[in-house]
């Protein structure tokens, strides 16, 4: 495996214990409130999100396929981190070292 592929899965691993963890062991809606309520907490949400909808933007690029689009999308807007290093890792496996095939996934083959 490639450094990139390897930095994704441990993201996509730490991140999925992550959420785990903080739905077995975390209050969502009392903890959620109490980050609404901070203006830091605020900022920091919106700083996510945007970087969400830029990967995403990526991710609808990549597949030119409006399902598939759908799903990584609603996958990153609830999941967000472990989604994004999931996808990673899958973009590295499957372009199998080949740089333009990372960034343009199934347009490439459109493209040629």
């Amino acid at each position: 495996m490639k450094m990139g592929q390897v930095l994704s899965l441990i993201g996509a691993i730490i991140m999925g214990f992550s959420i785990i963890y903080g739905l077995i062991f975390g209050d969502f809606a009392g903890e959620g409130s109490v980050i609404f309520s901070l203006l830091w907490g605020k900022v920091t949400l919106i700083d996510i999100y945007i970087s969400f909808f830029i990967f995403t933007a990526w991710i609808i690029y990549r597949e030119n396929n409006f399902l598939n689009s759908l799903i990584w999308f609603i996958l990153m807007m609830v999941l967000g981190s472990f989604t994004s290093c999931l996808y990673l890792f899958l973009a590295f496996r499957q372009s199998e070292g080949n740089w333009q095939k990372f960034w343009y996934g199934k347009r490439l083959t459109k493209m040629s």
